[in-house]
């Protein structure tokens, strides 16, 4: 992570929770329903990896979305994250009640969102990110523009971001080889 900014290492090393905006971040932001009117999405398996590694590091990880989707909710149980907020119109107002819930302040949160309704939350939280592909005026907002698009890892490039700033790769990787 040598290519990473020392003000992002030091913003890294402080985050205890991470919040997802699901489309356009966890999938390439594409809803497709059949022919009966069932949605279905793409995941990064590389995103859902990285959330054991997390929970098992202390670190909170879970979602807020403005989209009320079945689909979602099945892939965010099936994940175990430790929360999950669906058809959210004012994600600040969540986000405060996160951080009340979890005794958290704001410069323990990471954010990773795409859009500009992901705006006021990435304005407050200590580390924000957008995937490669995010909108053209988030990208000026936050700190850290990811290498990866959205669906395609890009929560997976930031977590793996706030692990190794952590030093909890070690530990994370002599536990699989015990």
């Amino acid at each position: 992570m040598s290519t990473r900014s020392e003000k992002i290492i030091a913003k890294a090393k402080n985050i205890k929770c991470i919040i997802s905006d699901v489309d356009g971040v966890m999938t390439n932001g594409d809803i497709i329903y059949d022919n009966n009117g069932l949605e279905s999405k793409h995941f990064s398996v590389k995103d859902g990896q990285i959330i054991k590694y997390l929970k098992s590091s202390s670190i909170l990880i879970g979602v807020i979305t403005g989209r009320d989707s079945q689909v979602v909710k099945n892939r965010c149980r099936e994940l175990e994250m430790d929360f999950h907020f669906h058809g959210i119109k004012d994600k600040n107002a969540t986000l405060n009640s996160l951080l009340e819930e979890y005794h958290l302040e704001l410069n323990q949160v990471a954010y990773i969102g795409d859009d500009l309704n992901d705006l006021p939350v990435l304005s407050k939280v200590g580390l924000s990110a957008t995937p490669a592909d995010g909108h053209f005026k988030v990208k000026k907002e936050v700190d850290l523009v990811l290498n990866t698009q959205g669906g395609k890892g890009a929560l997976r490039e930031l977590s793996d971001i706030i692990l190794d700033s952590q030093d909890l790769y070690d530990s994370i990787i002599s536990k699989l080889l015990e």
